[in-house]
């Protein structure tokens, strides 16, 4: 097969998104219900946010570092692995009638690393197994695995809940399980390289075995070079931290369980509904982005989409109609998904290969700064303003941050087109 079409590796990079997806989302849905439950408290669901978001941040020296240096499809497989470890422990904590949530956030801890490491890795795969021209084609792809797995996932999660609390985290450590294994099938056509920049590498070589601060030095320098790297291109460092702020004050996801529970008086099913009608949002947008790429003004749609998603977020906030609430899950999952696209084949191909790991680390503790960080300060927010009052100024927030971004970003609103070819 061609790279014009689709080959085993693609096949098995799409199970492994999807199946990755799926697992986290069944987690996810059956946790934020459970721990609502038990506490009835919208703090709860923030540090449900922050247990997932921790592990990425401590670790975010060594997970890219990991990724650049290792065989991605391998640290990919190991990663899905602790995930489907966390959702066997989590099955077993649900079986005995649980009345304190200290053991749950511990085991989402463990899926945490496990997915801190996964990342990077996962997503530094695709422009390993396609060339630069080919990227866009395979991100949109991969998109809609995701998109067709956020929308898959809840609903399993809130049928499964419904009928017994230990059979989602069952159902997303199978998920988590087949994504370890798929990932395997995944033949780069470039490896990572064993070392990476020739400073550190010829510093390794020059000390001595005891020699060890030279090259702990070295290491450290060498795993910090991704953060370098972004603040020294306007475009990565406009476009990874728009995500961190934009999602951080809008991350009403969160408090989806309290909402559905006390503003529109549904139950696990229909909170698996609401979660999944921003999957269906988004799947529609990314499905038209697949149809019909995005390939001019990428940073001005990249922008507004933002915006969008600002006004859909005010707008779930206000309602205490299901079916309005639903449409605007739907409008702005449907935004982000296209800054999710815009991102996810902007960064990789204004990055060096050698440094892509590490790049996407970074990226990937923004990402979870913007999720899971973002839902505990939208759990703090809820609990201080109720969640409707705090779902409404997160969404203004985010226009607000889209606006400055807007003028203090120049060089990413005035990016006209994808690069070809990552600078070397």
């Amino acid at each position: 097969m061609t790279e014009a079409g689709w080959n085993r590796s693609i096949n098995a990079l799409i199970v492994c998104v999807f199946c990755g997806a799926a697992a986290a989302l069944v987690g996810v849905t059956a946790l934020g219900v459970q721990i609502y439950e038990l506490t009835h408290r919208e703090i709860d669901l923030g540090l449900l946010g922050l247990a997932e978001f921790a592990p990425a941040a401590l670790l975010v020296l060594a997970t890219g570092s990991v990724a650049d240096r290792f065989d991605r499809t391998r640290v990919t497989s190991i990663g899905a692995a602790a995930e489907a470890i966390a959702g066997l422990g989590l099955a077993a904590y649900a079986a005995t009638g649980p009345t304190s949530v200290l053991p749950i956030f511990g085991l989402v801890l463990v899926f945490g690393a496990g997915r801190a490491f996964m990342a990077p890795a996962l997503r530094a795969l695709p422009a390993d197994i396609v060339s630069a021209e080919r990227l866009p084609w395979l991100t949109s792809r991969r998109a809609v695995a995701w998109q067709v797995a956020i929308i898959v996932g809840p609903v399993i999660s809130g049928f499964l809940y419904a009928v017994d609390p230990v059979a989602p985290y069952l159902a997303m450590a199978a998920f988590a399980g087949i994504a370890s294994v798929s990932v395997i099938f995944v033949d780069p056509q470039r490896q990572a390289p064993r070392t990476i920049d020739a400073e550190a590498a010829a510093m390794e070589a020059s000390v001595d075995p005891v020699g060890a601060a030279p090259v702990a030095a070295g290491r450290l320098r060498e795993a910090l070079e991704g953060l370098r790297f972004i603040r020294r291109s306007p475009i990565l460092l406009g476009a990874i931290s728009l995500d961190l702020f934009a999602v951080l004050f809008g991350g009403a996801v969160a408090l989806l369980p309290a909402i559905a529970s006390d503003r529109l008086g549904v139950g696990a099913v229909g909170l698996g509904w609401l979660r999944a009608a921003g999957g269906i949002g988004a799947a529609v947008v990314t499905l038209g982005i697949a149809r019909r790429q995005i390939t001019r003004r990428v940073g001005r749609v990249l922008l507004l989409s933002v915006s969008v998603f600002g006004i859909a977020t005010i707008v779930l906030g206000l309602s205490r109609s299901y079916a309005i609430a639903f449409i605007a899950m739907a409008v702005l999952s449907g935004a982000d998904s296209i800054s999710v696209f815009i991102r996810s084949t902007l960064v990789p191909l204004a990055t060096p290969h050698d440094k892509r790991g590490r790049v996407l680390a970074v990226e990937s503790v923004f990402i979870g700064a913007s999720n899971e960080l973002g839902a505990f300060e939208s759990g703090v927010a809820g609990q201080l303003l109720g969640a409707s009052g705090a779902v409404v100024l997160g969404g203004a927030a985010t226009i607000l941050v889209a606006g400055y971004y807007w003028a203090r970003f120049p060089a990413l609103r005035n990016v006209d087109h994808f690069p070809n070819t990552a600078q070397s």
